[in-house]
């Protein structure tokens, strides 16, 4: 029955991969391994690298920004691990093809294999990068003499969902841009830019609303609320970072929670709503494109 099944998807679709699974397996251990392969420390720098990080932001932007967030650290290094897990998976992907040039001219594999393998590989670094993030929660529940985990840390896995098949289609939709346009890797690298300051990352979104406020009173256009809105519905990205947040570090406030940090049903249609058109676009430019990469290769 599962052979009759393998024999109905054609060629050169997206499940198609599914058919080389083994390979598949094969390329992600392979990456994880070469990440670390030369490293003393190996795998202990996904956890150790994201908790450095921080320390430094965490000094720089609680004194730059002073908005006196509740576990500022759990708030910035939720955010960042979310937009490094999409950032890595697209820088991955981006040139999975054309890395794999030799094989690809040697014999018939599923394309969609290669950058579906980087992601994949970006998204259990993630996994490994929560380890931050569990210390660092344990640390303050030392400290404070509270423990700050809670069952809504569960719906983490419903936010990295979201963040898997969002990236699954941008990988997708770059990898195959990038077997055409070359440059599009310096591209990638200034529009990541622009997004790492337009996904609040390091900051709060309630700081836009408080400036509409003040402009409001002096009579102005509130442009800074338009701003906020734009970062809160047309940035995928944030909305999964606000998601992963409010599992993660709104659990540990006591008192009001912020209105800015509160989510609605409308974040999750938001959410998988991007990430399946993100798949679609990924899916359908690569799989319209994929007969001309070996031309280009």
């Amino acid at each position: 029955m599962s052979q009759n099944k393998n024999n109905k998807i054609k060629e050169g679709s997206f499940l198609e991969a599914f058919k080389f699974k083994d390979l598949l397996y094969q390329l992600v251990t392979r990456d994880i391994k070469l990440k670390y392969r030369r490293s003393f420390l190996g795998y202990v720098w996904s956890i150790l690298n994201p908790l450095l990080i921080m320390v430094i932001m965490s000094i720089v932007f609680s004194f730059l920004f002073q908005r006196n967030l509740t576990y500022f650290s759990i708030y910035l290094l939720a955010g960042r691990t979310v937009f490094e897990c999409v950032n890595t998976s697209g820088q991955r992907a981006l040139s999975s093809i054309t890395d794999n040039a030799s094989l690809l001219k040697k014999t018939y594999v599923s394309k969609f294999m290669f950058p579906m393998s980087k992601i994949t590989a970006a998204l259990i670094d993630f996994v490994f990068s929560l380890g931050a993030l569990i210390i660092v929660m344990l640390f303050y529940s030392l400290v404070d003499g509270k423990c700050l985990f809670s069952p809504w840390n569960l719906g983490l896995i419903v936010v990295v969902i979201q963040t898997y098949v969002f990236s699954l289609g941008f990988g997708f939709f770059l990898a195959q841009l990038h077997v055409f346009f070359r440059d599009i890797r310096y591209i990638y690298n200034a529009f990541i830019t622009m997004l790492t300051y337009c996904s609040a990352i390091f900051y709060d979104i309630g700081m836009f609303y408080d400036k509409a406020q003040q402009q409001t009173a002096a009579g102005g256009e509130p442009y800074a609320k338009y701003l906020a809105w734009i970062i809160e519905y047309l940035n995928p990205i944030y909305i999964y970072i606000k998601q992963f947040r409010y599992f993660i570090w709104v659990p540990t406030l006591e008192g009001t929670v912020p209105e800015w940090a509160m989510i609605s049903g409308m974040d999750f249609v938001l959410g998988f709503g991007y990430a399946f058109l993100m798949l679609i676009i990924g899916v359908f430019t690569f799989k319209r494109s994929q007969d001309k990469f070996i031309l280009y290769i």
